[in-house]
């Protein structure tokens, strides 16, 4: 017998959402077969069994998000019981006997003893390092929940004990999961609803509200927005939600500062437009301006390796290794941060080629958990869009990220061969960066972006080419 689990799929991955199964009860699985689909904050992923067998389990239903290291499955070399004469369904027999979600009306020693969690990650803890449940009280007190109502209704593990820890009826939770089903999104908005409200009741203990990787609100935080009259509710898809609450974070961990300066790419068109036609038949894609960017900031980091780092306790972690991320657009419904390991052992072609993989590849949702996880330095390219200036929100841990904006062309002031100066129209665009002044001051880093500038600007690019 062995268990399927929830993958971690990405170092600050905490959590995970089952949106499809491919298998059912009772069906034969091959190893490495795919079992399941997952979606995280960083990747959706198609994940293969660890073992061939029988099906003899799923514990974890479609829609349902749960930790990282969660039992999803029982996968048996024995094909498990497909029912009686009566017809009944395989599931039945085999929920009979497992720790599937269970109705709520169980037995008092069930309800004290909780499915077991997942460690969690270091960014379930709260900015100070205590984690955010910091007052645990007493297992059967903290899981005897409400006595239960109303018809009788499955949920899951974590519903049960989201529903538990708030002191919160079932009965009064509008389910909008597969068949009226509670889910774990449902209780949180009427946890959000509550708090809008103010409490209906005195709380017999303080309230503990786990919202898994949300930063903390602060005490004036207006109450969450509710529609009128002829507006669109558009629900936050998981990435987008989960995008939503790093973004969040982001801001209540590092002290974001922005520096920024103007590049003249004129030396960069130079090479690109002597070799675009020979590139792009060669490569099968255009050379754009990004592949130049991101060798131009991983030499930099050569000079000053204090942006290519991590703020611990009390002390920078400055990475050997740069592994470049980038940030990709998921047709406006979220970002996914593709990761270049090693990219400062390549050069501007093995870049380029690398670029357009992974975006190829994270646009089609082909990433594997290894191609997201260990960025240490991350890029982030607006400029398609004809963009100004950004000012791009850190990818944590990280302690900076570069936005390349719109490269347009305008008049600059170039000296001549005999010292004059004269006027001509080159293109020009913008580097930006947010940077963690925990990390280093505005000196560094300017000086970091201003070198930057230099490589873009001097350098012999053909030779790269």
């Amino acid at each position: 017998m062995a268990d399927v689990t929830m993958p971690q799929l990405g170092e600050t991955v905490t959590e995970g959402t089952v949106t499809k199964w491919f298998k059912k009860v009772g069906d034969t699985v091959a190893e490495d077969e795919t079992l399941f689909e997952v979606s995280t904050d960083k990747v959706d992923s198609e994940v293969p069994s660890s073992a061939a067998g029988y099906v003899a389990e799923i514990l974890v239903q479609e829609g349902e998000t749960v930790d990282v290291g969660a039992r999803l499955a029982v996968i048996t070399v024995e094909s498990p019981s497909v029912g009686d004469d009566d017809g009944d369904e395989p599931e039945a027999a085999a929920e009979a006997d497992s720790d599937l979600p269970e109705p709520e009306e169980q037995a008092d020693s069930e309800q004290v003893a909780p499915q077991p969690e997942a460690e969690p990650g270091p960014e379930a803890q709260s900015e100070d390092g205590a984690e955010s449940d910091a007052d645990p009280e007493p297992q059967g007190e903290a899981e005897a929940g409400p006595e239960p109502t109303g018809p009788r209704r499955v949920l899951s593990p974590v519903v049960r004990r989201l529903l538990s820890e708030n002191d919160l009826d079932p009965a009064d939770i509008e389910g909008t999961g597969k068949g009226g089903r509670i889910t774990r999104d449902d209780v949180l908005a009427s946890l959000d609803r509550g708090a809008a409200a103010g409490p209906a009741r005195e709380p017999s203990a303080p309230a503990r509200r786990r919202r898994p990787e949300t930063a903390p609100a602060p005490a004036d935080a207006p109450a969450a927005a509710g529609p009128q009259k002829g507006d669109d509710v558009v629900p936050f898809s998981n990435i987008r939600r989960r995008t939503a609450e790093h973004m969040v974070r982001s801001l209540a961990t590092s002290a974001h500062v922005l520096t920024a300066t103007e590049v003249d790419f004129a030396g960069v068109d130079r090479a690109r437009f002597a070799e675009r036609e020979r590139f792009k038949a060669d490569e099968g894609f255009s050379l754009t301006y990004l592949p130049f960017v991101a060798r131009a900031v991983i030499d930099a980091i050569r000079d000053f390796p204090h942006v290519n780092a991590s703020v611990g306790d009390n002390e920078l972690i400055v990475h050997r290794q740069v592994h470049l991320g980038f940030a990709v657009d998921l047709s406006f419904e979220g970002l996914i941060v593709p990761v270049i390991h090693d990219a400062d052992a390549k050069r501007l072609r093995p870049l380029a080629r690398e670029l357009a993989d992974l975006a190829g590849r994270a646009r089609s949702k082909k990433l594997n958990a290894d191609e997201i996880a260990g960025g240490t330095f991350t890029i982030t390219n607006p400029g398609s869009y004809g963009t100004m200036i950004t000012a791009p929100v850190i990818n944590q841990p990280q302690v900076a990220i570069v936005s390349t904006d719109g490269v347009k062309k305008r008049p600059v002031v170039v000296e001549l061969p005999d010292g004059t100066d004269s006027i001509a129209v080159h293109p020009v665009g913008t580097l930006a960066m947010s940077f963690d002044h925990r990390a280093f001051d505005g000196a560094y880093a300017s000086a970091f972006i201003a070198r930057c500038r230099e490589i873009l600007e001097t350098r012999d690019w053909s030779q790269e080419l």
